[in-house]
């Protein structure tokens, strides 16, 4: 199998000093998760990407600091791509940024979540069975950071997590789509370190809660698991 990656954002090595780039996160996790792949990536704000899609089994789009429906030249040339990518019904995973940015590639509404920021480890109920999956994984808990939610599930999509906070968490459209709000290549130090960046727009309530939300362990694990019989299925 082969995976291209494509990074939304330029990496702080300031953030996580045990990273070199974006896609190490989302590399490392998916090797605990079982996946023995070939694996590139290409960052989409410095315009890179493969010549071809088509040597590829699935494509991952990370999150970003941008906004999926932003008018910003390389998120309108991502857009472009990611719609003729689910025209191929090429398999494509969507994380937080990414997440939101297949939400306005199928058409749904995308925003500003009316409950401002969410920052730190979440609960979530599943619903259903991400494609591959046998059975619906019941309560799981992820690291998040968004202020942006897809406010409406997509036409056509199942949706397989929510949230009180975020309704829309995770979805998935036949067996080429599966898109998660949340992080789950995050750990402790990346995710504490963004809150701490955060801080002031947070808001003091906020930022302590995120911050002693991170004591508790969390399941990014068994959604690489998801992702990994995804795109082997």
């Amino acid at each position: 199998m082969k995976l291209c990656i494509l990074e939304n954002d330029v990496f702080d090595p300031g953030m996580a000093p045990h990273l070199q780039r974006l896609a190490d996160a989302f590399e490392s996790l998916l090797r605990r998760a079982g996946a023995d792949w070939e694996i590139e990536a290409f960052n989409t704000i410095r315009g890179e990407y493969p010549e071809s899609f088509n040597s590829f089994d699935a494509v991952l789009l990370t999150g970003s600091r941008a906004d999926a429906f932003s008018d910003e030249p390389w998120v309108v040339e991502l857009r472009r791509r990611v719609m003729a990518l689910l025209e191929q019904r090429k398999k494509i995973i969507g994380v937080c940024f990414g997440h939101q940015l297949l939400g306005v590639c199928l058409g749904a509404k995308v925003g500003r979540a009316p409950q401002g920021w969410g920052a730190g480890r979440m609960d979530y109920d599943w619903h259903a069975p991400s494609p591959g999956q046998g059975e619906a994984a019941g309560a799981l808990s992820l690291l998040a950071s968004h202020r942006d939610q897809v406010l409406e599930l997509p036409a056509g999509a199942t949706l397989l997590a929510s949230s009180d906070f975020c309704p829309v968490a995770a979805f998935s459209v036949d067996d080429h789509v599966l898109s998660v709000q949340a992080h789950p290549e995050m750990d402790e130090i990346v995710l504490g370190n963004l809150i701490k960046k955060r801080r002031t727009l947070l808001g003091e309530d906020k930022y302590a809660a995120g911050m002693q939300s991170l004591q508790d362990p969390h399941d990014g694990v068994e959604v690489a698991r998801m992702m990994v019989a995804f795109v082997e299925a």
